[in-house]
């Protein structure tokens, strides 16, 4: 790479390789797996998603870019409570124009034209940014821990609440990401122990109660029938192959090696080949040692995250690394959960590599405040490295002097 282009991609340099081969997977596969799709909405054009898809990939990176050379880390810090107020405003706006009737389908997006938009999304950053402001302030006595701990909670119910009417498996990873912050936050484990418990007691409760409440009141009812399908097999099975059953299809034909590049079958048959089950389609083409090549990425980012922290001077930048780096591993797990048949069905895209939209918009925000930070890093190293100049006086300026 040129120089004068290189020096605009700072920060981490395998998280730059670890974005670079998952660009180009994700190029790949949604050319593979939107096959279907653009026969379906463009008349056969299987160019059309390819070409959004570079588009969306390459207007993420310049977000990143933007991201470090020109945003200071400190100034989402300050952002932090505006971004949260913000979020929830939006999360409400949605919940109201969905029962109002003007936003169909889910009610997780905002239309906005040819586009749209998933407040939950702002949201996630939002809150993960909120958490870590609080953290860094609250870290010096047990008092402070326990403000820290009931001002994030609350926070985190609200937004957690609001989510969960649309989008359970949002909602939950949310609040995962967020107990796990206040793990590395020293925040006491008996009071985490008691949220988790509340969190745990709160799905029971949806699902022994969802019968009782009116349909209209968010997806609970799709809650409580994904858990049941989760536990007792999927009786549309019996009729017909669902969307699992494909997946676990496309993993089995893929054996070890797979098809290869272009040759996927079971996309064609997949509502969601290109999204929520895209993990399959990989291990379908490229073999489960392909599979297992991606996983391992996601894992080294996890310990680059992990070095990042290490390596922070300031506790604002290293709590939320941690939050943003935790929050696209889960995110990622959740998906290859989804498309291995070890989780129940939801809808969680593979991050960076799922057909773009909203959550790529965001993967690509949360990638650019993982690298400032680490750019900030070397900053500071670079500083503390620099020789400390002593003026030693000339001896015949003394003289002079004298």
């Amino acid at each position: 790479m040129d120089q004068s282009v290189a020096r605009y991609f700072k920060g981490d340099r395998v998280i730059w390789i670890i974005l670079m081969l998952l660009s180009l997977l994700s190029l790949l596969i949604v050319y593979s797996a939107t096959g279907a799709l653009a026969y379906r909405e463009h008349s056969g054009n299987t160019m059309y998603y390819l070409v959004r898809q570079i588009f969306s990939i390459g207007a993420g990176i310049g977000v990143i870019v933007l991201m470090i050379n020109i945003i200071p880390v400190k100034m989402y810090s300050m952002l932090a409570n505006l971004l949260l107020y913000g979020s929830i405003a939006l999360l409400l706006l949605t919940l109201a124009l969905k029962f109002a009737g003007l936003i169909k389908g889910t009610g997780r997006t905002i239309p906005l034209g040819p586009l749209s938009f998933q407040p939950a999304e702002v949201a996630k950053i939002a809150l993960i940014m909120f958490t870590a402001k609080v953290l860094s302030k609250k870290q010096k006595t047990s008092k402070d821990l326990k403000v820290a701990f009931f001002k994030i909670i609350s926070f985190t119910a609200v937004v957690c609440g609001i989510v969960l009417l649309s989008n359970f498996s949002t909602s939950a990873l949310i609040f995962v990401t967020i107990i796990t912050m206040m793990f590395v936050g020293r925040i006491p484990i008996r009071y985490m122990l008691l949220v988790f418990a509340a969190g745990v007691g709160l799905v029971v409760l949806i699902y022994f109660t969802a019968d009782l409440l009116p349909e209209k009141i968010g997806r609970i009812h799709t809650i409580k029938g994904r858990i049941e399908r989760f536990i007792h097999g999927d009786p549309n099975s019996e009729t017909g192959v669902t969307q699992a059953d494909y997946a676990k299809l496309a993993i089995y034909s893929g054996g070890i090696l797979g098809k290869g590049p272009g040759q996927s079958d079971v996309s064609n048959y997949m509502a969601a080949a290109y999204n929520d089950f895209i993990f399959a389609i990989i291990i379908e083409e490229y073999g489960l040692i392909f599979g297992v090549g991606v996983i391992f990425l996601y894992l080294i980012l996890f310990f680059r995250g992990i070095i990042i922290v290490r390596r922070s001077k300031r506790t604002f930048p290293a709590f939320m690394v941690i939050g943003l780096t935790v929050v696209l591993v889960y995110q990622a797990m959740i998906n290859i959960g989804v498309s291995s048949g070890a989780l129940p069905v939801t809808g969680q895209p593979l991050p960076w590599i799922s057909l773009g939209g909203t959550s790529l918009l965001f993967t690509s925000i949360a990638f650019g405040c993982i690298l400032s930070v680490s750019h900030l890093n070397q900053v500071d190293q670079a500083e503390q490295e620099q020789p400390v100049q002593v003026n030693i006086p000339d001896e015949d300026e003394e003289m002079k002097t004298k």
